[in-house]
């Protein structure tokens, strides 16, 4: 059946979201257009305000609606200590854990020549810059586990290594709560080669 110009761009437009298919698709728009055009029209305006609100801060890269976003405007955050993440997303995962008070570089991606993104793409030069600065005292590196994010941690260890930073890698092993025997070898192997002598 063919849909109404209107309603085919609607559906269109949900399929830009990852994981979201042309079914899932269709499935958003009649509910929005069935059952809440309130709901529509709000998600309309936020996604406008955003889309055009919502810029990179100058210092991290991270979302900020102004130069600077709320963590490095807050002065109370310690500026000798930088934690690099790949993406926003990590930035809110550790702020919840509610033990960091460093400051962030979020590179928005990971080393990937294969797909044309260098060190210039995830703002590395501009990481650089900031080492080299000497504010920074500490790195902590904070990428995945992936293979990409294992080479963009190397090359950022290089970096910070080269202009006089201590360098951390957060710890990466087995998870609270979790059984042994359902934890793959590679986590296993890092929680080994990552282990920890036990405090009295």
């Amino acid at each position: 059946m063919k849909q109404s110009p209107l309603v085919q761009a609607l559906i269109d437009a949900f399929t830009c979201l990852p994981g979201v298919g042309a079914r899932s698709a269709q499935r958003m728009a009649y509910h929005l257009l069935e059952r809440n055009r309130e709901g529509g029209v709000a998600l309309a305006h936020s996604l406008e305000a955003a889309m055009s609100g919502v810029e990179h801060c100058q210092r991290c890269r991270n979302f900020a609606e102004a130069s600077l976003c709320p963590v490095c405007a807050d002065e109370r955050r310690d500026h000798a200590l930088v934690c690099v993440v790949e993406s926003p997303a990590d930035v809110l995962a550790i702020e919840l854990s509610g033990e960091y008070r460093g400051r962030y570089f979020v590179l928005m991606g990971h080393l990937s020549p294969i797909d044309g993104v260098g060190p210039d793409e995830i703002g590395l030069d501009r990481l650089a810059n900031q080492l080299h600065d000497g504010e920074v005292q500490e790195v902590i590196l904070a990428t995945g586990t992936t293979v990409e994010g294992e080479a963009t941690a190397h090359y950022i260890h290089e970096m910070a290594v080269a202009n006089g930073a201590a360098v951390s890698r957060i710890a990466q092993g087995v998870p609270m709560g979790g059984e042994l025997e359902f934890v793959d070898g590679v986590t296993l192997a890092h929680a080994l080669k990552g282990r920890q002598p036990v405090k009295n």
